[in-house]
């Protein structure tokens, strides 16, 4: 006879308590910088993440860099640069690069999408890399696979924060300064910080692009990423549940079944169909070459493998974050059923690789290409699926400054560029790029002009010791889509570190800094000092469309 072991069900342990200066909720993109930043400041930096890796966008949710045309010299700050020479370093010294590929602007993936495709364990290893001498002092403390469970408030001020670690602990932690770094927005919710979700109306913000009505649950899409090779043999995965659904779905002005290769141009809107090749001999030679004719396999490949020494890799390694992979049914925060619509987009992602092995259309007329391979290790999951969903969307701030579409679009602005902010303490660029919709939009992709970050959009109208640092600023829907990408949220979360040492340092609340002109001329010294590119040169706004 043998016996059955049922684990326990696990239990809280006795609550414990924890002091610091600054915790920082949420250790992703925005939360490692601004954790950087606060340590390099002298604070005692405390972050709570709930995934067994930090780095959010660029880890575990295994989304390559979205970055601008002119990352590699400004528009940025030192340490996001830093960041970026590291992983480059990380395979010029561990890997066995080919010499063609041995260059400044190493690419290791050749992906179009950014001059940076690269796995998500290389960016886990810099970032680790990079927090580590602060971890070693003693100065900072990083929980992973914590659970935030509460948010203590004080009247207008957040006091703490109750967190379940990953021993079942039960963790009070309080601290002077609070940063919100969370992919959701988290603590606005637990705390009673006001904001906003989905999108607001054109009378609320009077953006050219708003809707006539508000949708609090209309949100961007989520997407949970999956990494693919192509190699010999059947590597099928089991038909998911639900598959027969979505296989046959076509959402709302979509030219074609979203499982076809067939999508709307983000900018037009006119049917645009991609390429699949799988290893294929050459990668598009430029961003306008590969929006002409989309190959989607090297659209966000990571690892190319001619890259490297011959024989090293069997295939190259891909990234699958394309338009067919957008989860529409629901959102992932802020309904009931939350936990359920995560464990479907999980099933939707799967049903999408079902069809491609199975069922998606090959140039030699048969379909199916059963010798797609998940890679669970480039992932740091048991099924290949993302740790973390890529949550574009996060809540965000009812903030002191609010952004909007017409304080950045080419259209509305012409030649004038992007609006200048005194309280500037960052850059950032990218196209306003909304994906389809929980609530049936489709793509929103206007041209915006290099954009500066008002520290008035990481600090609450009300509370006085909370600053977002991350997604969770306050922007509108529509601003959302281009401040939520890699350097933006890097920008935003180091802004919001060094402010928080900034503070401890001179006695000073986040709201004086911004409305004291010495205390604001200081700060911006300090960032400046830092490396933190607050202007943009002259001549980088675009031209008018």
């Amino acid at each position: 006879m043998t016996a059955t072991i049922v684990p326990a069900p696990r239990r809280a342990r006795p609550a414990t308590g924890e002091s610091t200066d600054v915790l920082v909720v949420g250790g992703g993109v925005g939360g490692v910088a601004a954790a950087l930043a606060a340590c390099e400041g002298g604070a005692r930096v405390v972050v709570v993440e709930p995934y067994r890796w930090i780095g959010g966008q660029l880890t575990s949710q295994a989304v390559p860099p979205d970055e601008h045309r002119w990352i590699e010299t400004t528009g940025s700050t030192a340490s996001y640069r830093r960041f970026r020479r590291g992983v480059r370093g990380y395979y010029r010294d561990w890997y066995a690069l080919d010499r063609a590929a041995d260059d400044a602007l190493l690419n290791p993936g050749n992906g179009w999408v950014s001059p940076l495709c690269h796995e998500p364990r290389a960016s886990l290893a810099v970032l680790r890399a990079m927090i580590a001498p602060w971890c070693a002092a003693g100065r900072l403390v990083v929980h992973t696979e914590a659970r935030l469970l509460a948010a203590h408030t004080d009247g207008d001020t957040v006091r703490g924060v109750s967190v379940r670690l990953s021993d079942g602990t039960v963790r009070e932690i309080s601290a002077r300064l609070v940063l919100e770094a969370s992919e959701t927005g988290e603590l606005l919710s637990l705390a009673g910080i006001e904001h906003r979700t989905g999108t607001e109306s054109r009378d609320q913000t009077g953006e050219p692009s708003a809707p006539e009505r508000a949708g609090p649950l209309n949100m961007q899409a989520a997407t949970v990423c999956f990494a693919l090779e192509h190699v010999d043999g059947d590597h099928t995965v089991d038909r998911p549940d639900g598959y027969e659904r979505w296989r046959t779905l076509t959402p709302p002005g979509w030219p074609d079944r979203l499982f076809s290769w067939t999508y709307p141009d983000p900018r037009t809107g006119r049917p645009v169909t991609g390429r699949f090749t799988p290893n294929p001999e050459r990668a598009a030679a430029s961003m306008e070459e590969a929006l002409r004719a989309p190959e989607l396999w090297t659209y966000r490949r990571i690892l190319d493998r001619r890259a490297f020494r011959p024989g090293l890799l069997p295939s190259d390694v891909t990234i699958v974050n394309w338009p067919m992979t957008d989860y529409l049914d629901g959102p992932l925060f802020d309904v009931p059923d939350a936990e359920w619509h995560l464990r479907r987009a999980r099933e939707f992602s799967l049903a999408f690789l079902y069809w491609l092995q199975t069922e998606a259309p090959r140039p030699d007329g048969g379909c199916g290409y059963p010798g797609l391979r998940l890679r669970p290790d480039v992932t740091g999951t048991p099924d290949g699926l993302a740790q973390a969903p890529y949550i574009r969307e996060s809540r965000r701030l009812r903030a002191v400054t609010t952004p909007t579409e017409q304080d950045l679009s080419v259209a509305v602005r012409g030649a004038a560029g992007a609006v200048r902010y005194p309280d500037a303490v960052g850059t950032g660029h990218y196209r306003i790029d909304l994906h389809p919709s929980t609530g049936g939009d489709g793509y929103l992709d206007v041209a915006a002009h290099p954009f500066e970050i008002p520290l008035g959009a990481l600090l609450p109208q009300r509370v006085t010791n909370v600053v977002a640092a991350g997604k969770a600023l306050g922007t509108t829907h529509i601003t959302n889509g281009c401040y939520r990408v890699h350097p933006a949220e890097w920008s935003i979360g180091e802004a919001a570190g060094a402010l928080a040492a900034f503070c401890l340092a001179t006695g000073s609340t986040p709201h004086a800094v911004r409305e004291r002109p010495g205390l604001l001329a200081d700060f911006q010294d300090a960032l400046t000092r830092r490396g933190v590119d607050l202007r943009w040169p002259e001549g980088t706004a675009l031209p008018q469309e």
